[in-house]
């Protein structure tokens, strides 16, 4: 096992790093990437650090940590068992620290990503072990990911965040990224994704910090994620004036192809549509995402794939158009939530007691659980229902949604990218 003392890890702002590879024309390119093993996750580091792309580091947490069970997570570790991801708090700030040495800094940033509700340990344990850098949200990593109530969630969350901007230090700006844009993965129409992600971001920095990142989810249709990308953006700059932000779109979080060739038009998709709506941070999946756990020569291919997409693809110009009218979709949802209440953690809980926020599909107590998202006839997301949302629904070629139904619409990208790549279907594929 790796051991070196409190190894220094040169200071790094993820935020700053960002800002200086979209200043120079890269996009970043980032994998999913967790090893309980310190050396094998170095060297997984390592690896993505020396990739032929404009990179930063990601260390996943196992899911032990991610619900606080700990000593679940050091008994694991003490047996020599293989946890799904880097048990942070379990292994301490030597250890990290150990890993990171001359890796980490100003070149590479590392980003923790851990899906927790109850995040205030593993805040707590970044600073010792020399990260400054995380993700989540008190909506995002609470309603799909198990029980824990709503309320809670917010006070973690705020406690979280006021912890996280202490660790400000000359050269080091916390930095923090909303998973708001990709709740539940898929089958929820772009305008809530948009809207999510703006209002944690608000939740963010009402609680002390200023930089941060809104994510978006590659969805079904090219042109209709490049429309929410915008209306991201737009409401963003909007809204967080004078704070450091960017963009991160989410290769497709769903039902992957199977085809090699597949699941690789399909991360090329998601470069394209980042580079295209200037979005400046791109989470990769790799061609084992239908199978199993990727590994790190799969990640290192997945990462040089997409800047190869990046690279070959040119930015358009901003467009006023708003076809599928999420701008204006996503904007009355924030605005309705923020008069709720002006602190924006109040105003989320009412928003969802009320059912003015209300996420398809998702069995977390405090969702309402009355909306329904549907893929219209050109495999586009639109509103089947949308109970006490303020957003009207489209009901244009609805049909009422059966189990063989939701499968299908579920599998809808995988079939189109898997028939592309075997010849039977010309959408998605070069030839």
């Amino acid at each position: 096992m790796l051991t070196a003392g409190l190894a220094p890890v040169r200071a790094a702002s993820f935020g700053d790093f960002v800002a200086r590879a979209a200043a120079a024309g890269r996009l970043v390119v980032q994998p999913r990437m967790g090893f309980s093993d310190p050396d094998r996750l170095r060297a997984g580091l390592a690896a993505t650090k020396a990739a032929d792309a404009v990179t930063v580091g990601t260390l996943t947490l196992d899911s032990y940590t991610r619900v606080g069970d700990h000593t679940a997570a050091l008994e694991a570790l003490t047996v020599g068992a293989d946890l799904n991801g880097y048990p942070l708090v379990a292994h301490g700030p030597e250890t990290t620290r150990a890993v990171l040495a001359g890796l980490a800094g100003d070149d590479f940033p590392v980003q923790v990503r851990h899906g927790s509700a109850v995040p205030g340990d593993i805040i707590a344990a970044l600073g010792p072990s020399g990260l400054h850098a995380t993700e989540g949200g008190p909506v995002s990593y609470c309603l799909p990911y198990g029980r824990t109530p709503l309320r809670e969630s917010v006070d973690n969350w705020r406690r979280a965040c006021e912890l996280l901007a202490e660790l400000r230090a000359p050269g080091v700006e916390p930095h923090l990224e909303t998973f708001g844009g990709c709740l539940m993965g898929q089958l929820c129409p772009p305008g809530l994704l948009v809207a999510l992600s703006v209002l944690e971001a608000l939740f963010f920095t009402t609680h002390g910090l200023r930089s941060v990142s809104l994510s978006y989810a590659q969805q079904t249709d090219p042109e209709q994620d490049a429309e929410a990308v915008r209306a991201l953006r737009t409401l963003a700059t909007e809204l967080l004036p004078g704070v450091q932000h960017h963009i991160v779109v989410y290769t497709y979080m769903g039902v992957y192809p199977r085809t090699p060739e597949g699941a690789t038009r399909l991360l090329e998709l998601a470069a394209e549509l980042a580079v295209r709506t200037g979005a400046e941070r791109l989470i990769v999946k790799t061609v084992a995402e239908a199978f199993r756990i990727p590994t790190v020569a799969e990640n290192v291919a997945a990462l040089e794939a997409a800047d190869r997409a990046a690279r070959r693809t040119a930015p358009e110009p901003s467009t006023s158009d708003d076809q599928f009218g999420i701008l204006a979709e996503a904007r009355a949802l924030v605005e309705a939530v923020l008069e709720l209440a002006g602190d924006p953690g109040r105003a989320l809980l009412t928003a969802f007691a009320r059912g003015h926020l209300d996420v398809p599909y998702c069995l977390h107590p405090d969702n309402a659980g009355r909306s329904r998202g549907y893929l219209d006839d050109r495999g586009r997301l639109r509103w089947a229902e949308t109970g006490a949302m303020p957003v009207a629904a489209d009901r244009t070629g609805t049909r009422p949604m059966t189990a063989a139904g939701l499968l299908t619409a579920l599998s809808h990208v995988e079939r189109r990218l898997d028939r592309a790549a075997l010849g039977t279907d010309r959408l998605g594929v070069h030839r």
